[in-house]
Formats: structure tokens, C-alpha cells, sequence
């Protein structure tokens, strides 16, 4: 099982890890601040780092029991079995995720009550896919879009059990995945305060820690992708 640093602190661009297994196909180690590609948001790249080389991690994947796989460039050195290594994120790729995931929590919110059948995070763009019939325009999903992220709401995170998440399954928006079980614990993403929350889901990705830091965006385009399925794409406009 690998620690997964990034749960707590998605802003740990660097830390020390110890190997557990090493091959050309993947580099496992004991804890990582490296997300493992799931729920449409990409796996981590950057460089792992030890006494004598370094490997570029090209992905990451999750792995068998609860393990997360460091994928390394193709004929990268690989570090020896229990040698004490240094995890460092390509961070503005990272950061840029950061930001387009918590706007697709933002969008969420914009359209309550539909259920989400699709989504795709991206560096470029993003998008979700809603089981709705008539979405909002493009011009009034990116206005209020941009007054959310403007307010600079609080991004936080709670944890439920299983079994409370069963008792609330409104809190559940995707139709296409579901949240991560078998740890006991589900993690809740908020924006806003716990009084009166914006959006409040479970997420097991990465966000930013107020909605200021992504910068405006705007809604390019909504695509009928079926009877009651609308799909809607956003973009960044700020580096």
C-alpha cells in the first residue's frame, strides 16, 4: 500500500520516499505526492530523484493493493530496492489540473440535480457530460462560472464512512464513476463553508485551495451527445 500524500496536501511538490519495487514498467515506493490516473483526471509526471541517478516518471497509474505505479521514461536508470528517493512534480502540468478540476466542481454546481454521465480533465480543455435535456447557455454558465472563482471560495475536505455515504446518495453527482470503496473512509470535497456549501461531493482528485487561484474561465462549447446528454466543455484564459 502507498501512502498518498497528495489527500492531504495536494501542494507537496516535493518529497522523501523509499522504494518497494522497481522495474522498467513501474517505480513503487512506500508513500507519493504523484496522483494515479482515475475519475478523468491524468497521472502525475515529474522526476524521481536519488543518490547516484534519476528517472522521469512519464505517468502514474494505480497498482495492485492500494499501490501507486511510477511509470519511468523508456530506458530511464531505475533505483535500487529500498533506497531513499526524492518525488518531485512537473508542477505548473500539476497545478493546471488542480485548477481545471475544482472548475468542473464549480460547473457541477451551476447545474444541480442533473446527473454527471462523462467528464475528461485536461490541460487544454475540460469537460463534463450532463444527463439533461436543455442546459444553460454558454454565456451564463461562463458569467457565473467567473463570479464563483472570483469570490475566492474556500476549497476544503471532510471524511464520511461508507455507510454514511449509502445514507446520502444525493451526494453522489457522477453516474459513470463511482467513489472509491473499500478503505471504510469516503473523502468529501467542499467549496464553501460547511454552513452553506457551493459544492459538496465525494472526489478522490486534486483541487486548489481557494477558487481565486484558477483564474477566469470560459464555457467554448455545449454538444448534444444524445437525447438528454449534454456535454460541456471549458477552457482557461489565464496561464
Amino acid at each position: 500500500m502507498t501512502e498518498l500524500i497528495y489527500r492531504e496536501d495536494a501542494y507537496a511538490q516535493q518529497i522523501r520516499a523509499k522504494v518497494l519495487a522497481a522495474s522498467a514498467e513501474a517505480i513503487v515506493t512506500d508513500r507519493t505526492n504523484f496522483y494515479a490516473q482515475a475519475g478523468g483526471q491524468p497521472g502525475d509526471t515529474g522526476l524521481l530523484r536519488w543518490a547516484g541517478g534519476e528517472a522521469r516518471i512519464t505517468n502514474t497509474t494505480k497498482g495492485p493493493e492500494d499501490s501507486v505505479l511510477h511509470v519511468p521514461e523508456a530506458g530511464a536508470a531505475l533505483p535500487p530496492v529500498g533506497a531513499e528517493v526524492t518525488l518531485e512534480l512537473e508542477w505548473p502540468r500539476r497545478l493546471r489540473l488542480m485548477r481545471m478540476h475544482t472548475t468542473l466542481h464549480l460547473l457541477c454546481s451551476l447545474i444541480p440535480g442533473a446527473g454527471v454521465t462523462g467528464g475528461q480533465i485536461g490541460l487544454e480543455k475540460s469537460r463534463l457530460d450532463f444527463d439533461l435535456p436543455e442546459p444553460p447557455s454558454k454565456e451564463s454558465l461562463t458569467e457565473a462560472l467567473n463570479g464563483l472563482i472570483a469570490a475566492n471560495h474556500p476549497i476544503t475536505q471532510a471524511w464520511i464512512s461508507e455507510a454514511e455515504l449509502d445514507a446520502n446518495p444525493s451526494l453522489v453527482r457522477t453516474l459513470s464513476v463511482q467513489p472509491p470503496r473499500g478503505a471504510g473512509r469516503i473523502r468529501l470535497v467542499r467549496i464553501g463553508s460547511a454552513e452553506a456549501p457551493i459544492d459538496l461531493q465525494p472526489c478522490g482528485g486534486t483541487h486548489v485551495r481557494h477558487t481565486g487561484e484558477i483564474g477566469r474561465v470560459e464555457v467554448t462549447k455545449i454538444e448534444n451527445k444524445g437525447r438528454q446528454n449534454r456535454r460541456v466543455s471549458l477552457t482557461l484564459l489565464e496561464d
